[in-house]
């Protein structure tokens, strides 16, 4: 299958899984929806792979698997990972405290470098171990209990894909 094909297919099904461009956002912007998402874009053929290889074509290798997404649905242009964590610092900042934005400043470099992938939910206790150093106890007295340190990780998120100017 080309590229063309594998693109036209693809854009074909994408509104079995939304409807709208803002429907992504919102299924994007929370882990567990976006897992659902990708999981459910496998079962029909569209894995991480496949989804990879469409972002190599349209040159995004450094933008978000949701750009992939947008790009094929709405003609969206891709953004770069470290331009969409660049311009979600700013409402960040204004809504994590000064130690919460350090961990999430050290999880949207990972982002940057690695992918989406390091947003997933599974990824929360090895970037609290990395960042802390294997000492969970000091991630603990930063961030505070468990479910506030999973409520800051996915909270954070919402700000990446969020409607707005991003070069």
């Amino acid at each position: 299958m080309t590229a063309q094909q594998f693109m036209e297919l693809l854009f074909g099904k994408l509104p079995e899984f939304f409807k709208s461009e803002a429907e992504l956002r919102d299924l994007w912007c929370a882990p567990a929806t976006r897992a659902d998402l990708l999981h459910r874009l496998a079962d029909k053929g569209f894995g991480a792979e496949q989804l990879g290889e469409m972002q190599r074509i349209i040159d995004a290798e450094n933008s978000d698997l949701f750009d992939v997404l947008a790009y094929v649905a709405y003609a969206l242009p891709a953004v770069s990972r470290a331009a969409r964590a660049a311009s979600a610092k700013t409402a960040i900042s204004a809504r994590f405290t000064v130690k919460q934005q350090a961990f999430i400043d050290f999880v949207l470099a990972q982002y940057v470098q690695v992918g989406v992938e390091e947003l997933a939910p599974d990824k929360l206790t090895p970037l609290l171990k990395l960042k802390y150093h294997n000492a969970i106890a000091d991630a603990v007295a930063d961030l505070g209990r468990p479910d506030q340190i999973s409520q800051v990780f996915a909270g954070f998120q919402q700000y990446l894909y969020r409607t707005q100017s991003v070069a």
